[in-house]
């Protein structure tokens, strides 16, 4: 089956790579499609856009947005403009609302005892501040031994640093990407089951679904392809790839039936 992969970060957001190293895993796992959707930030596109073009990888601009309707619900927008001046400008204002997160997140953690400074933090960020930048301060601090303990120990809910997420209206994410000439796609929908509503993400103009994804199940593809199926969207695949130091085992590449293959690149590659 063919090897695709329509989700990873770099740099710019809170991967561990440059846009050239992403192209380049990818290139040695034989994805055939590719995609970067940074979060909130479409600065790794032209760099990876060029190297995807120079190996003959078919590459489609993406973006990745939160919402503020739940901590995990993440929107994918492919194929947008990155010259679109609204698009620019909303996510510009989605990376300030980042910035004042990241900074609650410090002072309650400092608040609770914890040895941290924003410039520890925003020292690590290139582009777009996150959690993850928080999670590699800590290492870096020698409070935990990795990003991910970092996370389980001081910036999930319930615990001392974490803070509501502070994305866009759902309806209003899924506008901005048609608005910059893109589709919108739902990200790991499995993690996220307990917030499904896809009659309104339909109804707000919802083009498709991650369907292939390292966690999700065989039996939650299957109820994914049936909710595919039952709205007209359309499946693509993606890795969340953030990189080898990221501490998360998300290989390059996802398999997909030859059928979605072939679907992406007659609506991507006309």
């Amino acid at each position: 089956m063919p090897l695709i992969d329509l989700h990873a970060h770099t740099k710019f957001s809170d991967g561990t790579t440059t846009p050239s190293e992403v192209v380049y895993a990818y290139l040695k796992a034989g994805v055939q499609m590719m995609s970067i959707t940074d979060h909130d930030t479409l600065e790794a596109l032209p760099a990876a856009a060029q190297k995807a073009k120079e190996h003959g990888m078919l590459f489609i601009n993406g973006v990745e947005i939160s919402t503020q309707e739940n901590d995990h619900l993440h929107i994918l927008g492919y194929n947008i403009d990155p010259q679109n001046q609204a698009l620019q400008d909303f996510l510009a204002q989605n990376r300030q609302k980042r910035n004042v997160r990241i900074k609650k997140i410090i002072k309650q953690l400092q608040d609770s005892g914890v040895n941290i400074t924003e410039e520890d933090v925003f020292s690590l960020v290139k582009t777009v501040a996150s959690r993850a930048h928080v999670a590699d301060a800590l290492k870096k601090n020698g409070i935990v031994p990795t990003r991910q303990e970092g996370f389980r120990k001081y910036l999930v809910k319930g615990k001392a640093g974490y803070t509501p997420v502070m994305g866009a209206d759902v309806v209003d994410v899924i506008s901005m990407i048609h608005k910059a000439g893109g589709l919108a796609f739902i990200a790991h929908p499995g993690i996220i089951k307990d917030a499904w509503n896809f009659p309104l993400w339909v109804q707000a103009g919802l083009d498709g679904i991650e369907v292939y994804y390292p966690s999700h199940s065989f039996e939650l593809r299957q109820d994914l392809l049936g909710l595919a199926k039952k709205y007209n969207l359309l499946i693509s695949g993606g890795s969340d790839h953030h990189g080898n130091k990221s501490g998360r085992d998300n290989k390059p590449g996802m398999q997909v039936p030859d059928e979605v293959f072939n679907t992406l690149k007659k609506v991507f590659f006309k």
